[in-house]
């Protein structure tokens, strides 16, 4: 089993959801990714996604954008992410998952970006801007290195495509909870329940929810209808406040904590 698989059975077993924070990779720099994984890690995160820096990323709203800019600004590469990440691996347990857009995956080089991403000990990789039609000229090569694609389900995704996206990988179906980009939101989706719902009766993995998702009442609310979250842009701030007790919080709702 990849180390995606175990960590969910694991969490699941013990009657706890999944929560998978996003961190944006060199947002404040490479030494405060390094520190930001490990406390994610200590505070109880199953997983952790570290988004890559990328000039167009088109699923992201303005938060995860100026983020991505900071880094970039910074001088933060794919490259020396991903030596991060192989830097900090030996002593964080939990998974590390890699967010980024099909560019810098070709400006690195197919190949070279999933050796070195399989070398940093990378568990999966998520690339929103490639649909299933097309993924055959990543995912293949990536899930034959050991890592897992996880692939995403949008609210329009019809119940053929959602059979076809679900029963591919072996990590998680990554369930997008609004249309449109990335954002904290005070509302859910109407008919959010519903649709979770209706994409864990098909899927014969773990479904984590993420998009909008911005408080524990949310983690915990949503949570009822599939096995976990996945939370960014609200990470994202709380990071660059540095709001280490609200950053638990949300962890903590995950784990059937009563919030008040």
């Amino acid at each position: 089993m990849n180390r995606i698989a175990k960590a969910l059975a694991v969490t699941l077993e013990k009657g706890e959801k999944a929560f998978v924070p996003y961190i944006m990779g060199g947002d404040g720099g490479l030494s405060e990714l390094k520190k930001r994984v490990l406390f994610l890690a200590e505070a109880g995160a199953t997983a952790i996604e570290i988004g890559i820096p990328f000039s167009d990323p088109v699923a992201d709203g303005p938060v995860i954008q100026q983020a991505g800019i900071r880094a970039l600004t910074n001088g933060v590469t794919l490259k020396n992410i991903l030596d991060t990440i192989a830097d900090v691996r030996p002593v964080v347990p939990i998974p590390i998952i890699i967010m980024t857009y099909v560019n810098p995956i070709y400006s690195f080089g197919i190949p070279a970006f999933i050796e070195a991403a399989r070398k940093a000990g990378v568990d999966g990789c998520i690339i929103p801007d490639l649909p299933i039609e097309e993924e055959e000229i990543i995912a293949p090569l990536v899930e034959h290195a050991g890592i897992e694609f996880i692939r995403l389900v949008t609210l329009t995704s019809t119940t053929e495509r959602i059979e076809q996206i679900t029963h591919k990988g072996n990590g998680f179906v990554y369930a997008v909870t609004v249309n449109g980009i990335t954002g904290t939101r005070k509302d859910v989706t109407e008919n959010l329940a519903e649709h979770l719902q209706k994409i864990k009766e098909i899927s014969p993995i773990p479904v984590l929810a993420g998009f909008g998702i911005s408080t524990p009442n949310q983690v915990q609310d949503i949570s009822m209808y599939c096995d976990g979250v996945i939370v960014g842009s609200k990470m994202v701030e709380l990071f660059e406040q540095k709001d280490f007790g609200q950053i638990q919080e949300l962890i903590q709702a995950a784990k059937g904590v009563i919030v008040t």
